[in-house]
């Protein structure tokens, strides 16, 4: 089983910055480990979070899966900030087994909000830096792994200190356009839709139709399709796709945590 690390950055892909943090955290993290990156527009908690929470929920065997995420707009205190001060670093434990080392930063933590089993801060500076994610927090993830458990601090109750997850939302936008919302199986919503069903769907001020359909293939080319996805493993989020085009341009390029507005027509 490959030791895998999954870096979770709001910085571009190929960006020097993300580049930065990959060095850093190979000088700490044991060689046997291999690495994969995954970008958010930045300052985007709300993806931030949705990435996590579908890159940390996995089924198989998870004890060599490490999840470390860094998207922190420092918008906690809306003060000046002294020394760059931000937002702490968090280690967390799923209750599958995955280990995440995180930022709490607005809803990153939302979506595993349920899962985590375990939650702590770290014991690493949270300022001296205005690049944290690759002067301060790498060393620390490097000392973990060394089985320093010293920089664990204090734990922390996850229902107090983490947000829940935006309801009726965009969750995360993909790079085909696909709007994946936080409507989930299971929901109210959902329980009232039947496949082929006509919808009235507004995001951004925008109100399109749409079908209900078991699959986002399932319409014809140029119409929008609201369906379950691919993301939230055994309850899944649906989406909103619109075939051979793109649905977030068609609804003027709405940010995650724009709310939906779905009503049966």
């Amino acid at each position: 089983m490959q030791k895998i690390l999954q870096i979770i950055m709001d910085y571009a892909p190929g960006d020097l910055a993300l580049a930065e943090v990959v060095s850093a955290l190979s000088a700490e993290i044991p060689a046997d480990y291999h690495w994969h990156t995954t970008s958010v527009a930045s300052f985007d908690t709300i993806s931030t979070g949705f990435v996590t929470a579908q890159l940390a929920r996995v089924s198989h065997d998870n004890s060599n899966l490490i999840i470390y995420a860094n998207c922190a707009p420092r918008k906690d205190l809306k003060i000046a900030r002294a020394n760059n001060e931000g937002e702490g670093l968090l280690y967390g434990v799923l209750t599958n087994g995955v280990k995440i080392f995180i930022v709490n930063s607005g809803h990153s933590l939302s979506f595993v909000k349920s899962d985590l089993r375990e939650l702590r801060k770290v014991n690493v500076s949270d300022a001296g830096s205005q690049f944290r994610s690759r002067d301060n927090f790498p060393k620390a993830i490097g000392s973990y792994l060394a089985e320093d458990y010293s920089i664990l601090g204090e734990e922390l109750d996850p229902m107090k200190v983490i947000p829940d997850a935006p309801t009726s939302a965009i969750g995360y936008v993909d790079s085909f356009g696909n709007l994946k919302t936080t409507i989930r199986d299971g929901d109210e919503l959902i329980q009232k839709i039947t496949s082929g069903q006509r919808l009235s769907i507004e995001i951004n001020g925008v109100t399109m139709l749409a079908t209900a359909s078991t699959g986002s293939f399932n319409v014809q080319e140029g119409d929008i399709a609201f369906s379950p996805g691919s993301s939230g493993h055994d309850k899944r989020y649906w989406e909103i796709f619109q075939r051979g085009a793109s649905a977030w341009r068609t609804y003027k390029k709405p940010s995650p945590g724009s709310k939906i507005d779905v009503k049966l027509v």
